[in-house]
């Protein structure tokens, strides 16, 4: 593994692509078709409806039990060591997969093949995101003031894969089982290849800490605590989340039995909303340049609070699609500056367990949405989706009321 010495920092642009995007680009294609891929994999081996709900879920209950565990290792072994790791394990337990699948098709084998897939690519991805999450930053920490440009950069290559990943599955998934675990396998490959140029996240005093007791959640939670900026900007977040979860969960329902759009059209509202936060993740990086955090964070806090009112109140499919759109660019804007406060605040030795605390807190209003959802009838979804917008903007202002002072987010 190579180290970062004073000549390639010299050159910021080509190390940081060779070094960190590269990497992540792999990566983040060979995440998004594995977590829309393996449940089509699974419909598609099985023809069950039960076993796709349960191939999703085996996806990501292991995956948020992996958060802690992941978080810990990073911290303990380094980001480009866990990364490379997870990536070769991941296209290790794919092409096994799609072996299995290519010798047995169909029957008991098969099912129990896409099955341990679902759970097995699901932790190993956790981990090489928390690892490449965990070199981002650090490559942040580098870039010193303009952190937010390389967090632009890295957030931009997540929504790509969004966008393209299931859509690239789906579509090799016509030509069979095996070529599509087949491609993923050689993105894992090529990902775990590519981290041997990441650099370390870990400094030789780092590592002589890395020993101690008390790595995970737990460490994570103190640290968040430990930092009054990123706990506010976290609670608002999350506060945020749950308003779009509840967004996500009740799309099909609105679109489909509001709007009497078909099942297609759902999925146009996100692969919208994934082009609009690209755009508004290239402005945020510009606007950083001149703004600093606190501006655009309270000016893309505003138009998520506005947007989500709006949408629970949309009149027709068109503009409750514009106004979903609105919303998600809102919100990668905001994941900018979440992501670039967390690159300056967090120390090293401490990031990838306080990553984990951070995501997993951001992430719990899901499945809290999804309940929400399910307990709710659909004419009532809309006043739902509204209460959620306003304690969405009842969050948000409090939390950037309270930092309109702090220095962390001022230039």
């Amino acid at each position: 593994m190579s180290h970062v010495t004073d000549s390639r920092d010299l050159r910021p642009a080509d190390s940081l692509l060779r070094t960190i995007y590269l990497p992540r680009t792999a990566d983040a294609l060979a995440f998004a078709m594995c977590t829309y891929g393996i449940p089509l994999l699974v419909l598609a081996t099985t023809n069950s409806a039960a076993l796709t709900g349960a191939a999703f879920a085996l996806e990501w209950m292991p995956r948020l039990a992996a958060f802690g565990w992941a978080g810990s290792i990073v911290d303990r072994r380094g980001a480009a060591i866990v990364f490379h790791l997870a990536s070769l394990g991941r296209a290790v337990a794919l092409a096994a997969g799609a072996t299995l699948l290519w010798l047995h098709p169909s029957g008991a084998v098969a099912s129990v093949t896409v099955m341990a897939l679902a759970a097995t690519t699901g932790v190993l991805t956790e981990f090489s995101y928390i690892a490449a999450e965990t070199a981002g930053a650090a490559a942040g920490r580098r870039a010193g003031s303009l952190a937010h440009r390389v967090q632009a950069v890295l957030i931009g290559i997540d929504q790509t894969a969004t966008l393209a990943g299931p859509a690239l599955a789906g579509v090799l998934l016509l030509a069979g089982p095996p070529p599509m675990l087949a491609v993923i396998t050689a993105l894992s490959l090529l990902a775990a290849l590519l981290a041997l140029r990441t650099p370390p996240s870990l400094t030789a005093s780092d590592h002589r800490r890395k020993g101690r007791p008390g790595a995970g959640l737990l460490t994570g939670w103190r640290t968040i605590r430990s930092l009054p900026a990123l706990g506010w900007l976290v609670t608002g977040l999350t506060v945020s989340n749950l308003a779009i979860g509840i967004l996500q969960a009740a799309g099909p329902v609105i679109v489909v039995k509001h709007f009497g759009q078909s099942t297609t059209a759902v999925g146009l509202v996100w692969s919208a909303a994934a082009a609009a936060t690209l755009l508004a993740v290239t402005i945020c990086r510009f606007a950083l340049d001149r703004l600093g955090l606190w501006p655009v964070g309270a000016v893309c806090a505003v138009l998520a609070s506005l947007a989500c009112l709006a949408a629970a109140q949309a009149p027709d499919y068109l503009s409750y699609l514009v106004l979903v759109a609105i919303l998600m660019a809102a919100d990668g804007g905001l994941a900018v500056v979440l992501r670039t406060l967390r690159s300056h605040l967090i120390p090293p030795e401490k990031f990838g367990s306080t990553l984990s605390a951070t995501i997993l807190i951001l992430l719990l209003p899901f499945p809290v949405a999804g309940l929400l959802t399910a307990l709710t009838p659909p004419d009532a979804l809309g006043h739902v989706i509204t209460v959620c917008a306003v304690l969405q903007a009842l969050g948000l202002l409090c939390a950037f009321v309270r930092l309109r002072r702090d220095p962390a987010l001022r230039p």
